[in-house]
């Protein structure tokens, strides 16, 4: 055979499909008008103020700077180096705690106590996992999870798409239900002038129609692989991904923990509740405790700026707290289990390492927006829906809505960025063809939220598939059906609620 035969076509590389995002957009910015909305003084877009601005295309250098700027910043855009230097220290954090062999004994402990009921793990995860989502936005801070799920899947006879696919799809259900999640509800609650209360009932709804879907979907499908591995829809790389999270090694391992790797195990639980702690907004919910605890803390005499009167409460923390965290815990973890400093310093530099790519992606895919900013095209766009959703009946109207909020939450994969540019516009537009305002509100959440499952621009679905080892065209072949059905059950729901 010809060594030079035709190969079938390879999917390219997340890094490829991103880059190719932003020139796209580059072009876009030739294409489409720039404008500009008047902002009030929360930042929030006034309706009916678009004005047509001169025209700012990006050209091959700004493409080419886009990743750069996106890392370290460059207005409006937010940069990307707290998300990645977070999932560099959760790299080095496992680092160190894999070196001590306590997840490998961990691991092999789950498998051997569901035995037989492996299935229970799916149902108990993916609802764990769907609450972060739904109550503070879990996102990025799932990138700790997958090294750790992952083998565990595959010890007990599924795939690591089963593993990629119970955090992915159950925190990302969580923030397309989203009940009080700061960085959807919250800010669109807020930018749309009502309270975070109005139209809870609708979104719970959404909450356990759209879970138990996606629940049964994954439950199903993890099933037929546990049956018939060669359904799997990564078989072919099985081997290989057994070699990388040291499965066969994990299943084969029936010692007890050593008195070190329960400290380690300790530390490692510990780590993550404080982090899940810090991160949920006690005061949107109400709850003043840890900081009235801070306040009460850093003003004790002495005892005070020994601590550092600059420390933030649980609820204020975010990515760089949550570094801190990470390589506090990871260097905790070498010291309980005795390490000395040369080993601990290999490991946790190790374990960074292993994370570099994804660490990297969170600022590709965030490029896209600093072209879309700098080329002023993202007001146009929003000023296209206002002029199209006005004046239709409450079902066309919310539908429509429903649909234009898929391709924006394409191009604008953050969700309170895009809360927070158009909820000012879009709210007031409901009303008017008697919409409330928190229908809206739960139609953007509902079509965020699926563009979070499949959206190449978005760093967590690229950084979960970097990080299951998942081809994006597995995953899409995987999720294919499932995206079809939540966005009927999604738009049934909405459509149904009109009518209350």
């Amino acid at each position: 055979m010809n060594d030079n035969a035709k190969k079938g076509f390879k999917m390219p590389s997340s890094y490829t499909i991103l880059m190719i995002i932003i020139a796209l957009m580059a072009v876009m910015t030739w294409i489409i008008p720039a404008g500009q909305y008047q902002v009030d003084d929360a930042g929030n877009l006034i309706a009916g103020t678009y004005e047509a601005v001169e025209q700012n295309p990006q050209g091959i250098w700004d493409v080419l700077m886009a990743p750069v700027r996106a890392m370290l910043g460059h207005d409006p855009t937010k940069a990307a180096i707290d998300v990645s230097f977070f999932i560099l220290m959760v790299g080095a954090f496992l680092g160190v705690v894999n070196e001590t062999g306590a997840l490998d004994v961990g691991i092999a402990t789950i498998v051997r106590r569901f035995k037989g009921r492996e299935k229970m793990l799916i149902y108990i995860l993916m609802p764990l996992f769907a609450i972060g989502g739904s109550t503070y936005g879990m996102g990025e801070e799932t990138m700790a999870f997958f090294p750790l799920l992952v083998p565990v899947m595959m010890a007990v006879g599924f795939d690591s798409l089963t593993g990629v696919a119970i955090i992915l799809l159950g925190s990302q259900i969580g923030c397309l239900a989203s009940t009080v999640n700061p960085f959807a509800t919250v800010v669109a609650a807020d930018a749309a002038g009502v309270s975070v209360a109005e139209g809870m009932i609708w979104r719970l709804v959404f909450f356990f129609v759209i879970l138990g879907l996606g629940v049964w979907f994954v439950a199903n499908y993890a099933e037929k692989v546990k049956q018939d591995p060669t359904k799997s829809l990564v078989y072919k790389q099985r081997e290989a991904d057994s070699k990388h999270f040291n499965v066969n090694a994990t299943a084969e391992v029936s010692a007890e923990l050593s008195p070190a790797q329960k400290r380690v195990l300790w530390v490692f639980v510990l780590t993550f509740v404080v982090m899940i702690c810090s991160f949920i907004p006690w005061e949107d919910l109400g709850i003043s405790f840890f900081a009235d605890f801070n306040t009460w803390l850093v003003g004790l005499p002495g005892i005070g700026q020994v601590i550092g009167s600059s420390t933030y409460p649980f609820g204020w923390w975010y990515f760089p707290e949550g570094a801190m965290l990470f390589a506090v815990a990871g260097v905790l973890a070498g010291i309980v289990y005795g390490m000395d400093e040369s080993r601990l310093v290999k490991a946790f530099m190790t374990g960074a390492a292993d994370l570099l790519g994804v660490a990297l992606i969170c600022a590709v895919a965030r490029g896209i927006q600093v072209i879309m900013n700098d080329g002023m095209i993202t007001a146009t766009i929003l000023h296209w829906g206002e002029e199209g959703l006005s004046g239709l009946s409450s079902q066309v109207f919310i539908v429509l809505t429903y649909l234009f909020y898929l391709p924006m939450s394409f191009l604008i994969p953050s969700t309170s960025g895009l809360a927070g540019a158009s909820m000012g516009i879009m709210a007031p537009l409901g009303e008017f063809v008697n919409v409330p305002a928190h229908l809206v509100i739960t139609a953007f959440q509902a079509a965020s939220g699926v563009l979070n499952l499949v959206a190449p621009t978005s760093g967590i679905v690229m950084g979960a598939l970097a990080l299951g080892r998942i081809e994006i065209g597995t995953w899409y072949k995987f999720v294919g059906k499932l995206i079809a059905g939540i966005v009927l059950a999604s738009i049934a729901i909405l459509v149904l609620a009109t009518f209350f």
